[in-house]
């Protein structure tokens, strides 16, 4: 099947797109795919309300072969044989296989909704687990670690006073461990 074809045999559906998939063609409509033409036939979209039609005109699911087994596709249904030289009668299917995708994307759309939340411990789409944004989450961040500078500089302060040595002019300080020499903790890891 070509596209050309394909564009004759939907024009009393309306007007569909035309992509190439796999080893042939997918069909859609307004963004939705409803329609597959590949090498071993037509396919249209089917659900629960269509399949009872497609098995009662001899139609068979879309099915292809793997290296361990055969899969099969109930989504998608072979347009029966006598639906190629009745164009009316075609365009009808079509339309119930384009409703049959809305419904399927209609009901992927509201499982997403309802999908479970988030872990508590990852933020969701920059919000803290109160629903503040991440500024402010980062603002308390800040206002924690400014703690820990506080003690940090009285530390210094405190190894100043014993007789510690002072940074030239247009340094900044080291810290109180750095002067002293030790490689132990800092005084920011003790106070956690």
């Amino acid at each position: 099947m070509d596209r050309e074809f394909l564009t004759d045999l939907f024009a009393g559906f309306g007007p569909v797109t035309i992509r190439r998939m796999f080893s042939g063609f997918g069909i859609s409509a307004d963004g939705i795919n409803f329609a597959l033409a590949l090498r071993s036939g037509l396919y249209l979209r089917a659900d629960e309300a269509s399949f009872a039609r497609f098995e009662e005109a001899g139609s068979k699911p879309f099915s292809y072969e793997t290296r361990a087994r055969t899969m099969t596709v109930r989504s998608y249904w072979q347009v029966p044989a006598h639906l190629f030289d009745d164009t009316d009668e075609f365009a009808a299917w079509a339309r119930d296989a384009f409703a049959a995708a809305q419904r399927a994307a209609l009901s992927k759309r509201t499982s997403k909704k309802r999908a479970a939340p988030r872990s508590e411990a990852v933020p969701a789409r920059g919000r803290s687990k109160s629903g503040a944004t991440k500024t402010a989450a980062k603002k308390t961040k800040s206002v924690k670690t400014g703690k820990v500078a506080k003690n940090v500089a009285k530390n210094v302060a405190k190894s100043v006073g014993k007789g510690a040595e002072t940074a030239p002019a247009g340094r900044k300080a080291r810290s109180a461990t750095a002067v002293r020499g030790r490689t132990s903790r800092t005084a920011s890891s003790r106070t956690r």
